[in-house]
Order: C-alpha cells, then sequence, then structure tokens
C-alpha cells in the first residue's frame, strides 16, 4: 500500500509540472493588458510610465525566466503577490478558500446521496413508472446547465412572487445554521448535475449487479430483499460510482465559479472571475494550480478507497 501510494505521487510530479507550466503559458494569452488597466484612469500615460510599471510588476522579464521563478517559489509554499493589492496570493487564497470548501462538500453529499440512493431504487423499480421518472429527471438535469438553473432561481422567484434568496453571505464560524440556510439552494443546484450522473451509473450497474449469481443464491438462502440490495448489491455497484465521483469533483469546481458569483458566495471562484476580469495573473495562476492539485489530490484518494470498499481488490499487488 506504502509503496502505491509512493509510486503514483512519484507519477503525479510530471503532471503537476505540466499543470503549472500550461498554466503560466495561457494565462499571458489572455486578451487585454493589466498595465493599461491600471493606468487607465490616467489621462494620458507616456510609455516611460508604462515601462516603469511593467519592470515594477515584474512582467518586463522573459517568459521562461518567470516560469522558473514561479516554480521556485511554489516548492518554497509561495504562489506569488497580487499585482493590483500586493497581498499574498497564498493568504488570499486561504481566506476565501472556506466558503468554498464548504460549497464543494454540501454538494458532493447532497450529490452523492441522491445518486447512489435513485439510482438503486431506479434499478430495483426497473421499468415501472417511479423508474421512468427517475430517468426522465435524471435526463433533465443532465441537459440543463447549473447557472441557468441558478439564475433562474434568483431571478423568476423575485419577479413572480417577490421573493428572492439571502444574498448576504454569513461564515459558518458565526452563524452554522444561517451559513447551512445560504448554501442548501446553491450547493443543491451544484449538485444536481452530479447527482444525475451518479444515479445513471449506479442504475446500471446496480442492474448488472442484480443478475449475478451470487445474488440469487442470497435470495435462494432466505435473505431478505433488503439485505441482499443493502450489503450486496450496492456494495458491489458502488465501486464503478466511485470512481466517476472523483473525475466529477474538477467539474463541480468549475461549477462552483459560476454558482459562487450568481449567488454572491465570497469563495475561490468568485476570486478567480474577479482576478481573470483585471488580469491579475498571479492570483489567477494560485488558484488554478490549487484546483489542479486538488483534483489529483482526489482522484489518488479514489483509488487508495479501492481496497476498503472492496478486499478483493489489492492496492499495488
Amino acid at each position: 500500500m506504502l509503496k502505491y501510494l509512493v509510486t503514483r505521487i512519484v507519477g503525479m510530479l510530471p503532471a503537476v509540472f505540466l499543470l503549472i507550466f500550461f498554466v503560466v503559458i495561457l494565462i499571458q494569452l489572455i486578451p487585454g493588458n493589466i498595465i493599461d488597466l491600471m493606468l487607465s484612469q490616467s489621462s494620458s500615460p507616456d510609455l516611460q510610465t508604462k515601462q516603469a510599471l511593467t519592470a515594477e510588476l515584474g512582467l518586463d522579464k522573459p517568459l521562461p525566466i518567470r516560469y522558473i521563478e514561479y516554480v521556485g517559489g511554489l516548492l518554497k509554499g509561495d504562489f506569488g503577490r497580487s499585482l493590483w493589492t500586493s497581498q499574498s496570493v497564498t493568504k488570499m487564497i486561504r481566506i476565501y478558500a472556506p466558503p468554498t470548501i464548504e460549497l464543494a462538500v454540501l454538494s458532493i453529499i447532497i450529490g452523492a446521496v441522491a445518486g447512489i440512493v435513485l439510482g438503486v431504487i431506479s434499478a430495483v423499480s426497473q421499468d415501472s413508472w417511479l423508474d421512468y421518472t427517475i430517468r426522465s429527471v435524471a435526463i433533465a438535469g443532465i441537459s440543463i446547465p447549473n447557472f441557468a438553473i441558478a439564475t433562474s432561481v434568483v431571478i423568476f422567484p423575485a419577479i413572480l412572487w417577490g421573493i428572492a434568496p439571502n444574498l448576504n453571505f454569513v461564515s459558518f464560524t458565526e452563524n452554522p445554521i444561517e451559513n447551512l440556510k445560504i448554501l442548501v439552494l446553491p450547493g443543491a443546484i451544484l449538485a444536481l448535475g452530479l447527482s444525475t450522473s451518479l444515479m445513471r451509473l449506479m442504475r446500471t450497474t446496480m442492474l448488472d449487479v442484480l443478475r449475478q449469481d451470487y445474488i440469487r443464491t442470497a435470495r435462494a438462502k432466505g435473505v431478505s430483499e433488503f439485505r441482499v440490495i443493502a450489503r450486496h448489491g450496492v456494495r458491489n455497484a458502488v465501486i464503478p460510482v466511485i470512481t466517476l465521483l472523483g473525475l466529477q469533483i474538477a467539474f463541480l469546481l468549475g461549477g462552483s465559479v459560476i454558482v459562487e458569483t450568481i449567488f454572491s458566495i465570497p469563495g475561490v471562484g468568485r476570486l478567480l472571475v474577479t482576478a481573470i476580469g483585471k488580469r491579475d495573473y498571479p492570483v489567477v495562476q494560485g488558484i488554478v494550480v490549487v484546483i489542479g492539485l486538488f483534483v489529483m489530490a482526489t482522484n489518488l484518494v479514489v483509488d487508495m478507497s479501492y481496497g476498503f470498499l472492496d478486499p478483493r481488490i489489492k492496492i499495488g499487488g
């Protein structure tokens, strides 16, 4: 197990350096210029002023040099400083991360529970009206993008009934109950796409498991149907679902950018949108790198969990 873990971590290093490389390169391709934005309030900034500001921000250095310096900073845990506020990017991410983590955890819990439970119900009641209803809702959930649902939930109730969701964010440390009330709606919207994907896969794998010989044997021995489904069915059918859950984390974090912006949640996603608009390259780079590392770590944890979910799977054997 330990050998497998070390091998996987070492194998991830090239991917990490490639991630950083492409982030640094692609950030420079964002249309617009931060120097022009900073000097937009000036009546007529001259070339000398632009050159001085460019040198002050370190943007006059060749791209390979900036990449090497950035990687060197990352190895020391330094993500650089914001070009606008000179604040440490590491500190900014630490401040804005809690709401995003809360939203992501809540969405994963809602999405995983709803997806697995509905998938099992759909499989057990195959070809019934309940099965068709669940599958129809799942198709609708996959087809409609999160931002459309989030925008509709905010706009239409306000127009039709004068009801609007609470957009004044309260942190968990200030008021846990109010914090949960605020995050439940965006968390459920963010979990919709996740739950529908998990439900469809859970239904498919559950149907396959229910056709296996050991399920028929358990039923022949007089084991209750609930125990057959819960102990023998779900446990074996859930492994591919866990794999998909790990892969869906990246899409979940991507969706949180839009949801946080619509619901005014002061998280990393909203910070990323603001930083892109201001061409604040170090902040954008830091957030994207952190998200990339988190996704890699999540998939590693998912792979390691297989041995615990199914003893027949030997990790690193």
